[in-house]
């Protein structure tokens, strides 16, 4: 029972149900002051955004450039096209399926909100891309001029950056939830919109399946290897993602699952299996970016135009690489870009930490499976004149 209130999917469910109720039966008083409380909430989560970015893009490049070695570097440009590739292929997918789902006009016949009672604005201390940039510049500096002062630095904001989001930024993002659906439950939008999202949820979650497939036969063809020899062992790290939503939990069962192919090398495999369970997201790339397109037709009448979405997905691969090691991490990690490129405003933002958090599971269950038809590759690559399994 305490691992269900613990749980941040349940409590985002809870808040979802709550904040629904209550944007059903409150009036206008009640509904101001909800609507304050999301505006801070909101306000806390932005400013904390930059300072996220700095904590673990640049310990990230310190991490990978200070071990760096051929095979580590394949690996990390490998899961970066992957995370990439799952997102264009769902970008495509969008502009074909999305205009198809009788999304519906949620303007017509809606309430309007009452004004806040007050605003308190906090602003970020730098904008996103400044920071991803500044991120990128300390990363590559540190390791260049080996600096052990500034690497110890930047490792031990990451661990407080790590704890800022753990303890202060997921416990509040209930609340943000629950006010949010308050405010679209009392516009009387919600009732239109929830079809659509469930729809969105399955369609991620065949895609997710879709690209799976992707990699293994691409990862077949690399190492001359049937990938069926990989994939069949993965149902248990599979249905662990499910259950644990984290790749950190996942790891050993993965490695465990990698370990029983007789087609995978086990120098690759004990290499590659914990890395990739922090820098391949394949899975949560590819959902993020069909739900912001979904939202963005649904909240602001169209999808984003293609150029928009070519610089979102090449932005949304790099901060996949540094993504917080907690549910939700990527979508956390990536609320930058999609409020400075994709222009989403509060309720866009809610929108997409709502429903990306209902299927998390399935999106890192993809990641970790995904990972299989990487040590795939890199046997391929590196071990081809080594017995496999050895």
């Amino acid at each position: 029972m305490n691992k269900l209130k613990d749980n941040l999917i349940v409590k985002l469910l809870i808040g979802i149900v709550i904040g629904i109720i209550l944007g059903s039966v409150v009036g206008e008083g009640v509904i101001q002051v909800l609507l304050t409380i999301k505006h801070l909430a909101g306000q806390f989560i932005f400013f904390c955004i930059p300072l996220v970015i700095i904590g673990f893009i640049a310990p990230a490049i310190i991490n990978l450039q200070t071990d760096a070695t051929k095979m580590l570097v394949t690996v990390l440009f490998i899961a970066y096209i992957s995370s990439v590739g799952a997102a264009a292929f769902s970008t495509v997918s969008g502009y074909i399926i999305i205009p198809h789902l009788n999304i519906p006009d949620t303007a017509e016949g809606l309430r309007e909100l009452p004004e806040l009672l007050f605003k308190l604005d906090i602003p970020a201390i730098m904008p996103v891309i400044s920071a991803l940039v500044l991120s990128i510049i300390l990363g590559l500096v540190v390791v260049w001029t080996k600096s052990e002062t500034f690497e110890k630095l930047l490792k031990e904001f990451h661990n407080i950056m790590l704890n800022v989001v753990e303890k202060m930024v997921v416990p509040v993002l209930p609340i943000y939830i629950l006010t949010t659906f308050a405010g679209l439950a009392y516009e009387g939008g919600i009732t239109k919109q929830l079809p659509v999202f469930i729809k969105a949820i399955l369609l991620v979650i065949i895609g997710h399946f879709i690209w799976m497939a992707i990699l293994y036969g691409i990862g077949g063809l690399i190492s001359k290897k049937n990938p069926k020899e990989v994939f069949k062992h993965y149902l248990p790290a599979y249905l662990t993602a499910v259950g644990t939503m984290s790749s950190a939990a996942t790891m050993p069962v993965a490695l465990k699952c990698a370990r029983k192919s007789k087609v995978l090398d086990r120098e690759v495999v004990d290499f590659t299996i914990p890395i990739c369970s922090q820098i391949h997201l394949c899975g949560s790339v590819l959902t993020e970016t069909f739900f912001v397109m979904t939202i963005s037709q649904i909240l602001y009448g169209e999808m984003p135009p293609l150029g928009t979405m070519i610089l979102f997905i090449i932005l949304l691969g790099v901060f996949a690489v540094g993504a917080p090691g907690v549910p939700g991490g990527t979508v956390m990690a990536s609320l930058g870009i999609v409020t400075s490129v994709l222009g989403f405003d509060d309720t866009g933002v809610a929108l997409l930490l709502s429903i990306f958090a209902l299927q998390d599971s399935f999106g890192t269950a993809c990641n970790i499976t995904g990972d299989g038809a990487i040590a795939l590759m890199i046997t391929g690559l590196f071990k081809k004149e080594k017995e496999p399994g050895k």
